[in-house]
């Protein structure tokens, strides 16, 4: 699912609410933990997860081509572990369809 058909979707379970204003509603929230993850701040969602930034240190790296050693600076990549209320939610659909097949 790409954001466009999220936004699509709750409108859709929502009719009293304008397209354009839950994309603002949907934007607003993606805006905010991004926001949020550059100030450093960890982003919990109760029940469906909680996103994080964890930051990787420099390295030596190898061109795959060549097999020449490049130097690989540090970064930050952002996190994110389900939550236990999500997970118990898959696996329990995923026991379901499994039993019926």
């Amino acid at each position: 699912m790409i954001k466009s058909e999220l936004v699509q979707r709750i409108a859709e379970h929502n009719p009293h609410l304008y397209q354009r204003d839950v994309e603002n509603i949907v934007n607003a929230i993606l805006d905010e933990i991004v926001a949020a993850l550059a100030r450093g701040d960890r982003v919990e969602l109760r029940g469906f997860g909680a996103f994080s930034v964890k930051h990787r240190p420099a390295r030596a790296g190898r061109n795959p081509r060549t097999g020449e050693h490049v130097p690989v600076d540090q970064k930050s990549v952002p996190f994110f572990k389900t939550g236990k209320e999500m997970r118990e939610r898959l696996n329990r659909e995923n026991a379901t369809s499994e039993a019926s097949a």
